[in-house]
């Protein structure tokens, strides 16, 4: 049966719903992460009634507000609600969304979305990875998943998520594969949003078994069109977080650096951990002191780091001073 595995590591907190060997769903709620249901003060910065809309402020975070909050004026703080987090984009990143917060909203985080769940400790048997966990970070980051006879390209844009699916499969027979896997991509890789599935130009009977594929493998709740005569399906899921391939791809440094941290809290051996990776990576480790004192505590040994500008961003590694 299916089982929900919940990590709080260093830096972030770790889902995943196994099955036997298999990762069905998962999510990572980076700390500090702003999710949908946050609420804080802010203070309205930018007013632009011509569209209804303003800009909230507050220590380490901007967003935009819509509507205006009634009789706040420009300068004032207010409670608000996060309805989308930020997301970082190549050039254009885009702002958190916020609304005015209820009357009887107080300050605090959102509902994280996290189920009841066997909690993992550094010290248990590694049961993510024995599913597959850093194969799933690998996805995230590529955006190349295979499947038997094709493979998916998953692609981050301004506008939506697009899947392509290519493959050797006849058309009508790729189209209803390619269906499938993307459907338990998307669910796999906590994607949300906007998301559109490009599938092999195919017939009618074909089009319709890739949609009644995707509504049985995808849970609810998602709203979707009809496959059209181009075979382009676009799906609408609610959005709460950052997806993991906007955590992994867009935030490369922070994300393997905590991956890299997971590794050295599982890492056989004795003595001091020398952590050897890409200088981006030992930075984005510098600059979190409280990660590295967390791992010394948890490890029970003191910690190196060593950068290696010829190590792949993705490529460290761990060594015990003591194997």
């Amino acid at each position: 049966m299916p089982e929900w595995l919940i990590e709080h590591g260093i830096g972030e907190t770790r889902a995943a719903l196994i099955d036997g060997d298999t990762i069905l769903e998962a999510r990572i709620l980076p700390d500090g992460e702003l999710i949908a249901g946050t609420v804080l003060r802010a203070r309205l910065v930018a007013r632009m009634p011509e569209r209804g809309q303003g800009i909230v402020a507050w220590a380490g975070g901007e967003a935009l507000i819509a509507p205006l909050p009634a009789g706040v004026t420009q300068g004032a703080e207010t409670l608000v609600e996060i309805t989308r987090p930020a997301i970082s984009e190549p050039g254009k990143p885009k702002r958190a969304r916020v609304r005015p917060a209820r009357p009887d909203a107080h300050e605090g985080a959102g509902d994280a979305d996290l189920p009841d769940a066997t909690i993992l400790r550094h010290t248990d048997a590694d049961r993510l990875e024995a599913a597959g966990w850093s194969e799933l970070l690998e996805e995230a980051a590529t955006g190349q998943i295979a499947f038997p006879g094709g493979a998916l390209d998953i692609a981050l844009t301004p506008a939506m998520t697009l899947i392509d699916i290519d493959g050797t499969l006849a058309p009508s027979t790729l189209s209803i594969a390619g269906a499938k896997a993307a459907a338990r991509a998307i669910r796999r890789l906590d994607i949300t949003g906007s998301i559109g599935i490009d599938l092999p130009g195919t017939d009618k009977a074909a089009r319709t078994a890739a949609a009644d594929a995707i509504d049985a493998l995808l849970p609810q709740p998602f709203e979707r069109t009809a496959v059209n005569g181009f075979g382009f399906v676009q799906i609408v899921r609610p959005r709460r977080r950052r997806s993991i391939p906007e955590i992994v791809a867009m935030d490369g440094a922070l994300s393997h650096a905590r991956a890299l941290l997971r590794r050295a809290e599982r890492s056989p051996g004795i003595g001091e951990r020398v952590l050897t990776a890409h200088p981006a990576v030992i930075a984005a480790i510098e600059g979190h002191p409280a990660w590295t004192a967390a791992l010394q505590q948890r490890i029970g040994a003191s910690i190196a780091l060593r950068p290696d500008p010829a190590l792949a961003i993705s490529a460290g590694h761990v060594q015990a001073r003591h194997a």
